[in-house]
């Protein structure tokens, strides 16, 4: 198979140029002003952009979490991230407490193996640190090309580890290459408040977000830091969302530390007066929350001066149904918003357009960035010659509205209704495959790959 881009702006984390770009098979050909070769398909792209297709470092598909599972499969969470431009997930496995990091990595595997539409890779969340699973660090990394590891902060009996599991693993993860990831938040101090809040009766999802405030996160993010200093391993702060959570992270790289950030694209749109909405708040109940003004402020002034290099969307959705179990108790309302396939939109439209990021930048933070993190760069996250032809065409004038009426995610409401967002992905190309023409899928399930990773860098 080869296809002929012609005609369209090109863009990358540091380039913008006019150009056309030769794909043969799965890769970046030739690209070059004026090209006239043989090819099997022409996509004309003029007045459109292209750029890296999109890379979600953040997500939870058929994720098993408080006594259901999210409502996206692996099949129909990929189709929907390329139907928004992204052409790539990083899903995360979930170690069960006593029983081996391949115990779970088979079960992940088993759900997401021939079922993807876009290309996939795991992070391996640890939950049981112990001699045993020491060990499976170095097979998961040489073998697997798995090379992050997740812990949790919050979560305790089901996903917490304490502070001397966190730093032997760190110890074990940075001695091997690896990076380790985390959910910064202080599960103590949350749950105490969950317990208070419970006990006076107060139960709307707004006490969600009153459970964990600023400082839990801020606290959290700091001690990881210290933690991340003391043993020397590279580390990246998942889903970092208000203003106090990132000053601890500034204050850790004035010493010279690489702590990478990555916030959530709800967190740079969505504020906590939407937990006001009586029951209704219940879509937006997320760990951690949203927050208010002045974090959004602080997030889009952090992807400006490169304090948060990757926006992901954490997406984990619920059904409404799902939402409903907890109708009478905001703590049992399971966690997650749907946002796979909105991600890049969204930020253009509300970035890019609006003046608050360059195209770079964009580009930078939606793909490049985390490509580079996380091991896969130079073959994913950039347009070059040999690169992958993960591709996306791009309309930035094109206005359209979301809806749950027209989203492809699996989830019977939309957390962005009635939204009007100017650009829209017209096509997306992935390995040399044009898989979404203008709405029509092109491509079958199973047609995306798994990608083993390479080790962690200490910088970008």
């Amino acid at each position: 198979m080869s296809l002929l881009i012609k005609n369209g702006r090109i863009i990358t984390a540091s380039d913008d140029y006019q150009a056309d770009i030769y794909i043969q098979g799965e890769s970046i050909h030739t690209i070059g002003e004026d090209l006239n070769m043989d090819a099997d398909k022409v996509i004309d792209a003029a007045g459109h952009v292209i750029f890296p297709g999109g890379i979600d470092p953040h997500v939870h598909l058929e994720m098993p979490f408080m006594g259901t599972y999210s409502s996206d499969s692996y099949s129909s969470g990929t189709l929907a991230a390329l139907h928004g431009g992204t052409t790539m997930v990083i899903d995360f496995i979930l170690q069960t407490q006593g029983k081996s990091l391949h115990h779970a990595l088979a079960a992940w595997k088993g759900r997401a193996n021939n079922n993807c539409y876009g290309d996939y890779s795991f992070h391996m969340a640890v939950t049981d640190f112990n001699e045993e699973t020491s060990k499976e660090i170095v097979q998961l990394i040489e073998g697997e090309g798995i090379t992050s590891f997740k812990t949790f902060m919050a979560y305790k009996g089901a996903l917490m580890i304490d502070d001397g599991q966190m730093v032997n693993l760190m110890k074990e993860v940075k001695d091997k290459g690896g990076m380790v990831t985390v959910h910064a938040t202080n599960g103590d101090m949350i749950d105490q408040l969950i317990a208070k809040h419970r006990a006076e009766g107060k139960l709307s999802p707004l006490y969600h977000y009153l459970s964990q405030p600023e400082i839990t996160e801020a606290e959290a993010s700091g001690r990881f830091c210290d933690m991340a200093d003391y043993t020397g391993v590279p580390a990246y702060i998942v889903h970092l969302t208000c203003e106090g959570a990132l000053n601890a992270t500034r204050r850790a790289n004035q010493r010279n530390q690489n702590v990478y950030v990555e916030t959530c694209i709800q967190y740079l749109l969505l504020d906590a007066s939407l937990y006001e909405k009586d029951f209704d708040g219940a879509k937006y109940v997320m760990s951690p929350p949203l927050r208010e003004k002045k974090d959004q402020a602080a997030l889009w002034a952090g992807l400006n001066h490169n304090k948060v290099q990757v926006v992901g969307t954490d997406h984990c959705p619920f059904m409404w149904e799902q939402k409903l179990m907890g109708k009478d108790d905001f703590s049992k309302i399971p966690n997650g918003h749907p946002a796979i396939e909105h991600r890049m939109e969204l930020l253009y439209s509300e970035g890019v357009n609006k003046g608050r990021i360059t195209p770079q930048k964009f580009v930078e933070v939606t793909s490049t960035n985390a490509a580079k993190i996380f091991g896969m760069h130079p073959k994913k996250g950039c347009i070059a010659v040999g690169s992958d032809a993960d591709l996306v065409i791009f309309d930035p004038n094109e206005k359209h509205t979301l809806s749950v009426e027209t989203h492809h995610m699996n989830v019977d409401y939309s957390a962005y209704e009635g939204w009007e967002v100017t650009g829209k992905c017209k096509h997306v190309i992935l390995r040399g495959q044009h898989a979404i023409d203008q709405g029509e899928v092109k491509i079958n399930k199973g047609f995306g790959t798994f990608v083993k990773r390479g080790k962690a860098k200490a910088a970008i």
